[in-house]
């Protein structure tokens, strides 16, 4: 599913127009993203968390020459699936 395809799901679940569907997906968005950008966390009981995890400097390896690189820290945004959303997939 593309984006198009989750708005027009949106507004027929909703019962809203496509346009007022865009603007809540893209509210939803921008809300989630501020908040992991300021090193926050969203929790939607039922559904995830989205986080933000560190990850430490470490070695890889460049694929085509083997040659040893260092990949420098990161900070990357994480989602873990709550239960009930484990559950309904599972089940």
């Amino acid at each position: 599913m593309n984006k198009t395809e989750f708005i027009a799901a949106v507004a027929e679940k909703a019962g809203l127009s496509k346009k007022d569907a865009e603007k809540a997906v893209k509210a939803y968005s921008d809300v989630v993203t501020e908040e992991l950008v300021n090193g926050g966390r969203v929790q939607l009981v039922g559904f995830g968390t989205f986080e933000v995890v560190e990850r430490p400097e470490h070695e890889g390896r460049n694929p085509k020459s083997k040659e040893r690189i260092t990949i420098a820290a990161s900070r990357v945004p994480k989602f873990k699936a709550g239960k009930a959303l484990k559950d309904q997939v599972n089940g």
